[in-house]
């Protein structure tokens, strides 16, 4: 049966209401030489010299670091290098916040930051010295999704740090070899994926991840498969549903005959050396992606290009959203107004800016962020052509409206355990949504949240 396509007009100014009456916990962890408050309602100096913790994942955010801490003597930042978000980071952060051992500041993605709150992890920075007024130097939907979309009434829990639209990166040397104009729907993709395995029993048009869930979600998330909807305080879990299932559907195909690799994970050395010798030959993948194959698949140098995202209806121009993080504030720093200080200069002086863009590939969250020589310029390493006009185009494509739920680490860590089984040939995709979405309203229910039937 024909799915009825319900593509969400794209917002710039909205974002998911996600106002929990949550209780924001506060510890005595992170910081150390001179005092401070855990409590909102105040955010004062501490006294002496500081040193604050930061985990984060971004290629060259020690660079960025280090420039900060030569301008400011008096507050010094220590950068831990953690692995991405769900393939370690966010289970060593909870660990640390239950064990009062949390960083002064910690990078979380917009998805999860309401998973961090419920568990009293961050720390409201509304009151500290120049956070409310910094809302005019971001995106307006990013700044929304930071205050869970109360414009700063309930609190400031983060400061945006970049934005995640998607595109296509192919290889164009592949494509034009066979005579595969980019793909411009799904079905296009099908196709080039069908004449490339024909070509070379070797050769994948693409991965499947078990462990990168969120990527899955951008696929539903362009196809306006939203995975939860809120009325007023009650949560509906809708994880399984038609857009999700047609998704779902059209990857398992692919799994079954063989068209995507299912033995490489995300960012691995076995993917880049994939990439590197021509085996996957297309990333779906967000504006930061650019830096991931540049940095890890050197020897394709001009061989790659990048097209927008393909297309469930010819002539549509839906683009999903992978990713897009924060810096957070943990609750147990007793250091939270130099803290927040360093956040604010991270994400929105020009040379930070140009720092994480060039090292780690950030689509920045600052609207400074677009007047970046570097999104102006054609790019060598993919032939010159100047992809960020790609990524801008799909980030003005993108329903910014997406609901996130409020324990998305779960449910992020149902839907990884649901594909690892469907690409094993255990279940399928379609299993893993109908298992992730049960399991998500057990979820919500563990922590007393209303969930509808």
């Amino acid at each position: 049966m024909a799915v009825e396509k319900r593509y969400p007009t794209p917002r710039r100014l909205v974002a998911p209401a996600l106002a929990l009456t949550l209780v924001t916990l506060t510890g005595c962890a992170g910081g150390d030489d001179g005092g401070g408050t855990s409590d909102a309602a105040s955010c004062e100096p501490s006294k002496g010299k500081v040193t604050l913790d930061y985990w984060s994942w971004v290629p060259g955010m020690e660079e960025a670091v280090a420039l900060w801490n030569s301008e400011n003597p008096d507050i010094q930042v220590k950068v831990k290098t953690t692995p991405a978000g769900n393939a370690g980071t966010y289970q060593n952060l909870s660990n640390a916040i239950k064990a009062d051992k949390a960083p002064d500041l910690g990078q979380v993605e917009y998805d999860s930051l309401a998973s961090f709150r419920l568990k009293g992890g961050l720390r409201d920075i509304a009151a500290c010295e120049g956070v409310s007024e910094a809302e005019a130097d971001f995106a307006d939907w990013t700044w929304s999704q930071a205050t869970f979309g109360a414009g700063g009434e309930d609190g400031v829990w983060a400061v945006p740090q970049d934005i995640g639209p998607m595109a296509l990166f192919y290889r164009k040397d592949v494509f034009d070899k066979l005579g595969i104009p980019a793909p411009t729907t799904w079905a296009e993709y099908e196709a080039a994926a069908r004449k490339i395995k024909a070509a070379d029993k070797n050769q994948y048009v693409t991965h499947f991840s078990q462990t990168d869930p969120n990527w899955f979600t951008g696929l539903l998330w362009q196809n306006g498969a939203e995975m939860f909807e809120r009325d007023g305080d009650t949560w509906k879990v809708t994880v399984d549903r038609p857009e999700s299932r047609e998704v779902a559907d059209y990857w398992q195909k692919l799994i079954d005959d063989d068209l995507v690799a299912t033995d490489l994970q995300g960012f691995s050395p076995a993917l880049y050396k994939a990439w590197d010798e021509g085996e996957v030959v297309t990333w779906i993948s967000a504006a930061w992606g650019y830096s991931t194959i540049r940095d890890n698949a050197k020897g394709t140098a001009g061989k790659w290009a990048v097209a927008p995202m393909p297309q469930w209806e010819k002539g549509a121009s839906a683009a999903g959203n992978w990713g897009g993080s924060t810096t957070t504030v943990m609750a147990g720093t007793e250091h939270p107004h130099e803290a927040s200080k360093f956040a604010l200069w991270l994400n929105s002086d020009p040379a930070a800016l140009e720092i994480l863009n060039r090292k780690g590939g950030l689509f920045p969250a600052a609207k400074a962020g677009s007047q970046l020589p570097a999104l102006q310029e054609p790019v060598d390493f993919y032939g010159k052509q100047k992809i960020f006009d790609v990524f801008a185009e799909a980030s003005q494509n993108v329903n910014t409206g997406f609901a996130w739920g409020p324990t998305m680490t779960d449910t992020y860590r149902f839907i990884s355990d649901g594909t690892s089984a469907a690409t094993s040939g255990k279940s399928s995709l379609g299993d893993a949504l109908a298992e992730a979405d049960a399991k998500s309203v057990e979820s919500l229910r563990k922590q007393s949240l209303d969930v509808e039937e």
